[in-house]
């Protein structure tokens, strides 16, 4: 499987992210509401898309980061475990079977490091908000 792609959108959404912010930075409450609003739309957009594509891939979407970090423990241990098996033994099935599932488990990752993304664009936009509205109270308050 070729990861490359994926990758590439992911680190597109960065990009779009970085500029979303310094554009954001600029704007007034009015302005980011709808930003918000809109990054928000699409976050829920893109968590359903991240949710069905990790039912195809047999894997359920994480709901909490702690969650999230416990599993990748399990899984690296499972992982290295697998490793010290597939050193041990020379069946190509068993290989090509373990694969099929690291590659699954590698699209999962890459959709929730998507959903994150998005996630950290509501939150950043919210911080910006939050910051000139509450400069703008303090202006007025002057």
């Amino acid at each position: 499987m070729d990861f490359n792609k994926q990758l590439d959108d992911l680190e597109n959404r960065v990009e779009g992210l970085k500029n979303s912010v310094a554009a954001a930075t600029k704007e007034n409450h009015e302005q980011l509401k709808q930003r918000i609003d809109a990054a928000q739309a699409e976050t829920d957009r893109t968590l359903a898309e991240a949710r069905q594509q990790a039912g195809k891939a047999a894997d359920k979407a994480q709901s909490s980061w702690e969650q999230t970090r416990s599993d990748a423990k399990a899984r690296l241990d499972e992982f290295k475990a697998k490793a010290q098996r597939r050193a041990n033994q020379v069946d190509a099935d068993f290989a090509a079977s373990d694969a099929d599932w690291a590659e699954a488990d590698a699209y999962a990752a890459i959709d929730y490091a998507d959903w994150a993304v998005e996630n950290a664009r509501v939150a950043i936009l919210d911080a910006i908000d939050a910051r000139v509205y509450a400069d703008d109270k303090a202006a007025a308050a002057v």
